[in-house]
């Protein structure tokens, strides 16, 4: 049996715990399908154990830190929380006495959202890359300089260390571990079973270009930029967009702009960029990365892609290639 132990704390985000606990028990109910055994045993731990009631108003039952580290553990994740209950939890000395010593055991530990915030407190991510929340990259980046944030990932595994973004892509990197620890097709089964629109790697961004737009208030661009995605190998050029708008291009480039805080030009490349990731991820050559995305030839890609990244997309492909795998 592989333990997982969820730490929480008052006001703590439910789905950040609920949703790779989802995941954890899916996978057990497909092991099940296939008359095999459990894998995962699941706990939420406080510290001082008893009922904790998160942000939602929904309690949970846990045990405490102290009875907890008496017990095996394989996997511990601190779940995050808005600025407001975060706080107060990074007071509680309760941590500082007991978390690093449940993660010197653990075979993997991190967080999943803003619980990032309380390990960086505690100096277990010093020297590491992490992922966090989006509205936290800054403060965390800021408050911790010995800590590598990365502002682009859904989740990052830096050795034992596993942190994810915000809220549901602890559900992404849930899934992760357990095509690390089982398959990728029980992973996918998973994601099946818990209608997901795909297992998402660690590398892809957590603010999409296109929910950049949408989260916008009345954004008069959200059809144009669904079909620029689903179009990043045609011409998209500011004449080709403003006429798909019905707009003047001077008058297009400023409402784009204006829609979305990007210029046409740095959301088409953005847009292509990203879906390169996802396909250089699958082992697909450079050349066919690049026709497929639009920034054919292959050296035009290259250029962009190590521009924006800071590393070639040769290398970024055999690093995540055991993605795929």
């Amino acid at each position: 049996m592989h333990h997982v132990a969820f730490v929480v704390y008052r006001g703590f985000e439910l789905l950040d715990t609920s949703g790779p606990i989802s995941v954890f028990t899916s996978a057990n109910r497909t092991l099940g399908l296939s008359e095999k055994p459990p894998f995962y045993t699941i706990d939420l731990v406080s510290a001082a154990g008893g009922p904790v009631t998160s942000s939602s108003g929904v309690a949970v039952e846990t045990q405490s830190l102290e009875e907890r580290a008496r017990k095996a553990i394989d996997t511990l994740l601190v779940a995050g929380a808005e600025r407001e209950h975060l706080l107060p939890a990074l007071a509680n000395p309760a941590w500082a006495a007991w978390l690093p010593k449940l993660a010197s055991k653990a075979q993997r530990f991190g967080s999943v959202c803003s619980g990032a915030i309380i390990l960086a407190r505690l100096g277990l991510l010093d020297g590491h890359r992490v992922a966090t929340h989006w509205d936290a990259c800054t403060p965390l980046a800021a408050a911790f300089p010995s800590v590598s944030v990365d502002p682009d990932s859904l989740y990052v595994v830096d050795g034992r260390l596993w942190t994810s973004a915000g809220v549901t892509t602890g559900i992404d990197m849930a899934l992760a571990m357990v095509a690390r620890d089982l398959s990728a097709d029980i992973a996918g089964e998973v994601a099946k079973r818990l209608v997901l629109y795909a297992c998402r790697p660690g590398y892809q961004s957590q603010f999409s270009p296109l929910l950049q737009a949408q989260v916008r208030a009345d954004s008069p661009f959200a059809e144009l930029i669904a079909w620029i995605l689903t179009n990043l190998d045609a011409p998209l050029d500011v004449p080709v967009l403003a006429d798909r708008a019905g707009l003047s291009e001077r008058t297009f480039h400023r409402k784009f702009g204006a829609a979305t805080g990007q210029t046409p030009a740095r959301f088409v490349e953005t847009a292509r960029l990203d879906a390169a990731r996802m396909l250089l991820g699958r082992g697909l050559s450079l050349k066919l990365v690049a026709v497929q995305v639009g920034l054919s030839p292959a050296a035009r890609f290259s250029d962009a892609f190590e521009r924006r990244f800071g590393v070639s997309p040769r290398l970024f492909r055999e690093m995540h290639a055991e993605i795929e795998h």
